[in-house]
């Protein structure tokens, strides 16, 4: 299992949100990301979900 961060910025840039988890891979980081967004409603808010190697997995800008 992988460790990956999602994290959550308000307009100003103000982190709403930080939060690490683990996956198997990159698609199921990407799956828990958007269900983490939904639960707390910031679907639409600046957000990233990078993988240990720094890779993107997950960006709405």
């Amino acid at each position: 299992m992988k460790k990956y961060v999602l994290t959550v910025f308000d307009k100003t840039g103000e982190k709403l949100l930080e939060e690490t988890f683990e996956a198997k891979n990159d698609a199921d980081a990407k799956t828990m990301g958007q269900a983490k967004l939904k639960e707390h409603q910031y679907e639409e808010h600046t957000h990233r979900c990078v993988s240990p190697d720094a890779k993107l997995v997950l960006f709405h800008r």
